[in-house]
């Protein structure tokens, strides 16, 4: 088991003023540090104590304690808790306190998770949503991150992993032993089980980045010609006054952007500058923003005015490709008949709002529904490495080419949960071959 030599403690609950603040503690010296400050010996693993917290002949504060024996704790070390009163000066004269102890610090940054991780009580993708679960501020964002730390991608990337790990295993055991001839049966198994991995790796890429947009947000545009009510529009969907309404072409020049949580989905929607030919250097270079967004966004709601209908004003060339709703405002002054399978509203009365929003909560929930999904764009990098490994592997004209590309397709995935052990070949051929006959 991994051990620094430094017991680290932290706090663990939110800063500021609270009923019940908890510190942390891990590491060699947990149990001393709860001898001279809490006059608890040999503790009951899992157990609550209620105590004083006595530093210097000086009651600190009373409250629970609770410790948990190395290695069934978060971190894998011997693990406590302090659970103390809230206020800053309590958690202050305990902080202290514990900084004068022998080998105690206080924690870096991430340093419970990395020692979980190091200790094998996560892998790295689970720390990472652990992290996400932390910074989740929707409910499909929460699901993302909770199924994530449960284990769902590293148990897939690991079971990739063993795969490669057991047919490397193989292969070098070959090569060791050469007098040893692969059967032609067990060279196209391997073959047959390179391809069937490929497929699968390639069809996990194929995923249209919805791991990694749900984590970062949906991003919406809201793009149109001057005075033809985007920022109307995007006050009317917020309900506040993001964007400032005007008549006055132009007003708009940067991006505007309101952060929403709809249906559970993170989603970015971005009010941009009217599109238009313009000389005027500001304009123009929110003009350029405004095409540079509406490039990046996953979906693009473009504003037309509705006394125009139905001749639309037609989006740049860079934006042919994307997922566009055609919105007609100002539905209110139009007299004209209208078709019901168009977006007819009025940002001003509010008419069609509710509409649109139910479109784009089905769009939502179609881009995001599927199995395990990608949330990491390393996760990405290293799965594409493994794939063109696989690919050379299946064409290497020699054993040990081969052999090499398995390695490095292996390597690869290991990579992503931080578990690369060449060790395990050698559990995989004393466990299959008779190598000391």
């Amino acid at each position: 088991m991994y051990q620094s030599g430094d017991t680290i403690y932290a706090l663990a609950s939110g800063l500021g003023t609270a009923g019940i603040a908890v510190i942390r503690l891990s590491g060699p010296d947990v149990l001393k540090v709860l001898k001279n400050l809490c006059g608890l010996e040999n503790p009951k693993p899992n157990y609550a104590y209620f105590r004083s917290l006595i530093f210097q002949d000086k009651v600190l504060d009373k409250g629970l304690v609770l410790y948990f024996k190395a290695p069934h704790s978060f971190t894998g070390e011997d693990v406590a808790e302090l659970q103390i009163h809230g206020g800053r000066g309590v958690i202050q004269s305990v902080m202290n306190a514990l900084s004068q102890m022998p080998n105690c610090r206080p924690a870096e940054r991430g340093e419970y998770s990395r020692r979980a991780v190091i200790n094998g009580k996560m892998d790295l993708t689970e720390a990472e949503g652990l992290l996400d679960l932390i910074h989740a501020e929707t409910e499909e964002q929460r699901k993302q991150a909770l199924a994530q730390l449960s284990g769902n991608l590293g148990q897939l990337y690991e079971s990739w992993r063993k795969q490669l790990v057991h047919h490397l295993a193989y292969a070098e055991a070959f090569i060791d032993f050469p007098e040893e001839e692969i059967p032609p049966e067990k060279e196209k198994q391997i073959d047959d089980d390179i391809r069937d991995l490929i497929e699968k790796i390639s069809a996990h890429l194929s995923d249209d980045r919805r791991g990694e947009r749900l984590r970062e947000g949906f991003q919406i545009a809201i793009v149109g010609v001057p005075n033809v009510g985007k920022s109307s529009l995007i006050n009317a969907l917020t309900k506040k006054e993001v964007a400032i309404v005007s008549q006055t072409a132009g007003t708009t020049r940067d991006i505007v952007e309101a952060h929403l949580d709809v249906a559970g989905f993170p989603v970015i929607l971005a009010d941009t500058a009217g599109l238009r030919d313009s000389e005027e250097e500001i304009e123009a270079e929110g003009i350029r923003r405004a095409v540079k967004r509406a490039e990046q966004a996953d979906l693009i709601l473009s504003i037309q005015d509705a006394k125009d209908y139905p001749n639309t004003k037609k989006l740049p060339k860079a934006l042919n490709e994307k997922r566009v709703i055609t919105i007609w405002n100002k539905s209110d002054l139009l007299n004209k008949k209208i078709s019901k399978k168009e977006h007819f509203i009025s940002a001003k009365t509010g008419a069609g709002i509710t509409t649109l929003w139910d479109e784009i909560k089905q769009i939502l929930t179609d881009s995001f529904s599927g199995g395990v999904a990608i949330t990491r764009e390393r996760y990405r990098v290293a799965l594409t490495q493994c794939v063109a490994h696989l690919q050379n592997a299946l064409v290497a004209p020699e054993l040990e080419l081969k052999t090499e590309d398995l390695r490095l397709a292996a390597r690869a995935i290991g990579r992503i949960t931080g578990r690369i052990d060449v060790d395990e070949l050698l559990d995989v051929i004393f466990r299959d071959f008779c190598i000391g006959k």
